[in-house]
């Protein structure tokens, strides 16, 4: 197997990681990949859970705020709780030193309780700022919380001081205090610092198991698709590059179980191609030197046909009708393998005068017995390549003649005729329209197999010895003009052949005139 990855020099790909590792000889590198997937994915979970731990944050940090504030106001009610037992003398409930202490502990600047509508001062140090900050737990709504929250995280560091009331128990009870928002503050960056750590921790290790899954269900599989459709492409003759799907339920086995599906056929098809242009090859050399092997027979038979000799004058006539079907075969299979046939040179010609020329071509002897009947109004233009369109007519005329000669010796065939025939659809502005055009026989009509395969080269042969040529031809030639053949359903015997050219394809000499 090649390795994962893209190449980055001669015999050096990347693996899964992105680290360099040595490729083996001849292998096809993988394209540059800019922006890996499972980076993407790693990056992407990772920003997903911290977004995430963000919005966790916020209502977390209010909270530690509101509790933070809260324990100042329960240990102010527990220390004035505490102070009623103790009489420091009059005006004052702790003394100096316990007020101290105090004072000390909270780091606050004054401390209060107000009892059932009695104020009572706990402690006050000797100055007092004036609060920056006025804050009732109590009143807050969670909206003002949080905002409370952003304010002191931004605005805190400064010397600023807060006013904090808040309610004890059943709310009979409710404390004061007066002191410094910058220890707030450095507790709460304390705790934002520790939230982040542990985002972040749970964020990676969250992205990282992400990343492994992705990459073993996910992006491996589709890499080594990658690279055998690479490897494919290189030499798709090969069935050893052909992918090997793995036994997955899921999407990615469907798809690899198609592509290799795929490639199998691909493979099948480049095979009976590569094998039919060698067999075309070869069969174009050994028909070139038949053909002047047959020519060079075809002189000689021709001389011999001026002998007056009784029994070479009656072989000479069947010699020379094999020869003509011998030196027609292998120009027909040589015609057919050179190319696709060229682009329509199309200009208006008469019709009828190319189908008698048609007929000429034929070559047909008088004794044949053959009826050649052009049908063709004498009136009808046609917008087609006349060289092209000729060959058609005369591809199907010979399957025609032929068709008939095998009657020759029927002698309850009455008729052996050949008909072309053709007419103006539809026509439009100009005088333009469709051309309807058939080409049609008393022959025996066309056996089931040739009808399965008509229009398919070397298959569609009626007859033993046929090239089945013909009828593939004329179809590239019509599909170029734009138009259809097809096999006509017919309940006499006979076989016909119909030619459809949509569009301007014809017109009447009359309305041409007039135009």
């Amino acid at each position: 197997m090649p390795p994962e990855g893209g190449r980055t020099r001669a015999g050096t790909f990347l693996d899964d990681s992105g680290r360099s590792v040595a490729g083996p000889s001849g292998a096809q590198p993988l394209p540059k990949v800019r922006r890996r997937l499972s980076t993407r994915i790693l990056v992407i979970t990772a920003l997903a859970v911290m977004l995430a731990e963000v919005l966790i944050f916020v209502p977390s940090i209010a909270k530690f705020r509101y509790d933070w504030l809260t324990a100042k106001i329960e240990t102010v009610a527990v220390a004035g709780l505490a102070s009623e037992e103790v009489d420091s003398g009059p005006g004052s409930v702790l003394g100096p030193n316990q007020e101290s202490a105090l004072l000390k502990a909270l780091d606050a600047q004054l401390i209060a309780i107000n009892d059932r509508d009695a104020s009572r001062l706990l402690a006050r140090a000797e100055t007092v700022g004036i609060p920056d900050v006025q804050i009732s737990l109590s009143d807050q709504s969670a909206m003002e919380t949080i905002l409370g929250a952003f304010d002191t995280l931004l605005f805190g560091g400064s010397n600023r001081t807060m006013r904090v009331q808040g309610t004890v128990g059943d709310g009979a009870l409710r404390a004061e205090v007066v002191m410094a928002e910058q220890p707030l503050r450095r507790a709460m960056l304390v705790y934002s610092r520790n939230v982040f750590l542990l985002s972040l921790s749970i964020a990676l290790f969250a992205a990282l198991l992400v990343y492994t899954a992705i990459s073993r269900y996910l992006v491996r599989p589709i890499l080594n698709m990658t690279r055998s459709m690479v490897s494919f492409g290189a030499n798709p003759t090969d069935p050893d590059r052909i992918i090997k799907p793995n036994r997955r339920a899921d999407e990615i086995g469907v798809a690899e179980g198609e592509l290799a599906e795929m490639q199998r056929r691909l493979n099948e098809t480049l095979r009976e191609q590569r094998h039919l242009a060698e067999l075309g090859l070869a069969v174009s050399k050994i028909n070139h030197d038949l053909r002047n092997i047959l020519a060079s027979s075809q002189m000689i038979s021709d001389r011999l046909a001026a002998v007056e000799d009784p029994t070479v004058q009656r072989f000479a006539p069947l010699l020379l009708r094999s020869l003509d079907r011998a030196l027609h075969y292998t120009q027909s299979v040589l015609a057919y393998g050179r190319a696709v046939e060229s682009k329509p040179v199309r200009r208006e010609v008469r019709l009828r005068p190319l189908a008698d020329d048609v007929f000429e071509s034929l070559a047909l002897d008088a004794k044949s017995g053959i009826r050649l009947v052009n049908a063709v109004p004498a009136d009808l233009l046609v917008l087609v390549d006349p060289d092209q369109f000729h060959r058609v007519m005369l591809n199907l005329c010979r399957n025609a003649v032929e068709a008939l000669s095998s009657l020759a010796e029927d002698p309850s065939v009455v008729v052996r005729q050949i008909r072309i025939g053709a007419d103006l659809q539809m026509a439009g502005p100009g005088g333009w329209g469709e051309l309807q055009m058939f080409v049609e026989d008393s022959g025996p009509g066309l056996p089931e197999v040739a009808r399965e395969n008509l229009f398919k080269a070397f298959r569609g042969s009626a007859r033993a010895g046929g090239t089945g040529l013909g009828l593939p031809i004329a179809a590239e030639i019509v599909e170029a003009h734009g138009g259809e053949i097809r096999l006509a359903k017919r309940d006499q015997p006979g076989t016909c052949f119909e030619i459809k050219l949509s569009g301007k394809a014809a017109r009447r000499e009359s309305a041409a005139v007039q135009a």
